[in-house]
């Protein structure tokens, strides 16, 4: 089993990739080579982390954005230790994803940082 390339995408144009490892999140492999990520529950209970999936390699699934809304539902490139109780079925149909929760289950590219965070709301948490 092998681990997956993401890409995070911050406002400002800069990119850093992570190579996230299989069972790890997201938010471990970026704390781990260095990429501050703003994160707070670590338990998916907030959307502090959230991120929104731009694209999934296609060599590893054939998920596109939809017409109507250009988004990828973030089960195309994700998989999570437990269930995300900030995120609706709605949200993660439309791409949004916790980065503190969620495994990596292709190479893809995820948008983050306030601007995702401001697009999606305030946590139904908190």
């Amino acid at each position: 089993m092998t681990g997956h390339d993401v890409t995070l995408e911050w406002p400002d144009g800069r990119r850093d990739t992570v190579a996230v490892e299989p069972r790890e999140t997201v938010l471990e492999a970026a704390l781990r080579d260095g990429v501050r990520l703003p994160y707070d529950c670590r338990k998916g209970t907030c959307t502090t982390c959230v991120g929104r999936l731009r694209s999934v390699d296609e060599d590893d699934s054939d998920a596109e954005p939809s017409e109507e809304s250009g988004s990828i539902d973030a089960a195309a490139a994700f998989d999570y230790r437990r269930q995300p109780e900030a995120l609706t079925e709605h949200e993660r149909a439309d791409g949004y994803v916790l980065l503190c929760i969620a495994m990596a289950q292709a190479d893809c590219r995820v948008a983050v940082g306030p601007m995702v965070r401001a697009e999606l709301g305030d946590s139904p948490w908190g």
